[in-house]
C-alpha cells in the first residue's frame, strides 16, 4: 500500500488555507516528496511527519511554483538533518533550474555534509525495491520534461494462515521461507510447499501521480485500473479554452480520464482560488462520482480496491 499526504493543494500562487504544490508518498521505510512549492518545508513540520528519511524528492516540471521551496528546504536538511545524500530528480530543463536555485543563490558560500545529487528524469523505470516499481511518464504541458509518476506494488500471493495453522506450521522463520518459496519440513517429517498455504497471484497497488497537465490522450493505458489517480484541476469546463491555451485541464476533463481508464478513486489538487470547491466537484462528480477535492493536509491510503475519501491530519473545516 502507500500512503499519500497532500502538502500544499493551491494553483500558481498560495491562497489563506492552500499552499503551493507539495505531496509525500510513503511506503514501508521509505518517503518520496512530489515537487517542492514554497513554503514546504514548513508544511511538512506542521504535518507532523518531519524530515526522517526523506531523502528521495520527484519534481514534475520546471515552473516555480512546483520548485522554489527547494532553497528553503535543502539548506535546512543540509544544516540540521543527519543525511548523506539526498536525490533530486526531475527532467532536463527542471534540473538547470534546480541546479542554479541551490548552488548559485541558496548553497554557494557554504561546505555542506550532505551529497545532493541531481539525477536526470528519462521515460521509464525510474526506481525499484522488492516490493514496488517507480515509473515516470512524459506530461504535456507548457515547456519541455515534464512527467507524472506511476507507484506500483508488485504482484504477490497473499499467506492463507489459517490453512497454515491446519498444517501445523509454526510461527516463526518457516512461514517467512515458504512467503519467500521454499518449501519446509516440519517437526514429524511432513513436507509443506509454498503452493499449499500461498493464495492466487494477487496485483498490488498502483498509486498515479500527475502534475500540471494540459493533454490526457497519452495517459489512459498510464492509468488504467489505478487504485488512486492524483491530478490537477485548475479550471472549470466554462474556461477550457483558457485551460488549453496554459497547459491545464478542467475538472470534467480530469475526470473523464478517470472515467475512461477506469481508475477506482480520482483526487483533483492544483486547485485555482477564482473557484469555490463546489463547482469543481460537482463538475467532476457529474462524469466520476468518486471523486473528492484535496485540501493542505489532506491524507489518503492506496491499497488494491481500497482506496477512497481521504482523512485529515491537520487542518481548519472549509467552505463546502
Amino acid at each position: 500500500m502507500f500512503e499519500y499526504i497532500f502538502l500544499g493543494t493551491a494553483a500558481s500562487a498560495p491562497s489563506i488555507r492552500r499552499g503551493l504544490t507539495a505531496n509525500l508518498v510513503l511506503h514501508n521505510d521509505q518517503r518520496f516528496l512530489i515537487d517542492c512549492g514554497e513554503g514546504t518545508q514548513r508544511q511538512i513540520l506542521q504535518s507532523g511527519l518531519g524530515f526522517r528519511r526523506l531523502d528521495k524528492v520527484l519534481i514534475t516540471h520546471s515552473h516555480l511554483d512546483h520548485i522554489l521551496g527547494l532553497g528553503g528546504l535543502m539548506s535546512t536538511l543540509a544544516r540540521w538533518e543527519n543525511k548523506q545524500t539526498i536525490e533530486i530528480w526531475a527532467g532536463r530543463a527542471a534540473l538547470q533550474r534546480i541546479k542554479d536555485l541551490l548552488f548559485k543563490v541558496v548553497l554557494r558560500e557554504h561546505q555542506l555534509d550532505v551529497k545532493i545529487e541531481l539525477c536526470e528524469i528519462q521515460p521509464g523505470l525510474l526506481m525499484k525495491s522488492g516490493s514496488f516499481e517507480l515509473h515516470a511518464v512524459p506530461v504535456q504541458h507548457r515547456g519541455p520534461d515534464c512527467f507524472g509518476f506511476v507507484f506500483e506494488e508488485k504482484p504477490h500471493r497473499p499467506f492463507l494462515a489459517e490453512t497454515a495453522q491446519a498444517l501445523g506450521v509454526p510461527f516463526g522463520p518457516e512461514r517467512r521461507l515458504l512467503v519467500q518459496g521454499q518449501a519446509i519440513t516440519l517437526s514429524d517429517g511432513r513436507v509443506v510447499q509454498p503452493d499449499a498455504v500461498l493464495g492466487d497471484w494477487q496485483a498490488g497497488a498502483k498509486l498515479v501521480h500527475i502534475g500540471d497537465c494540459g493533454d490526457t490522450r497519452n495517459l489512459v493505458d498510464v492509468c488504467q485500473h489505478a487504485d488512486a489517480l492524483v491530478i490537477e484541476a485548475t479550471y472549470n469546463e466554462s474556461e477550457r479554452a483558457m485551460a488549453k491555451q496554459f497547459g491545464h485541464l478542467t475538472a470534467r476533463q480530469a475526470a473523464e480520464l478517470a472515467q475512461t481508464a477506469q481508475v477506482k478513486h480520482l483526487y483533483l489538487t492544483h486547485i485555482s482560488r477564482r473557484y469555490r470547491e463546489k463547482e469543481l466537484r460537482d463538475e467532476a462528480r457529474a462524469v466520476f462520482s468518486d471523486t473528492f477535492i484535496a485540501h493542505d493536509f489532506d491524507t489518503f491510503t492506496a491499497k488494491r480496491g481500497q482506496s477512497g475519501k481521504p482523512s485529515t491530519l491537520a487542518r481548519a473545516e472549509l467552505d463546502e
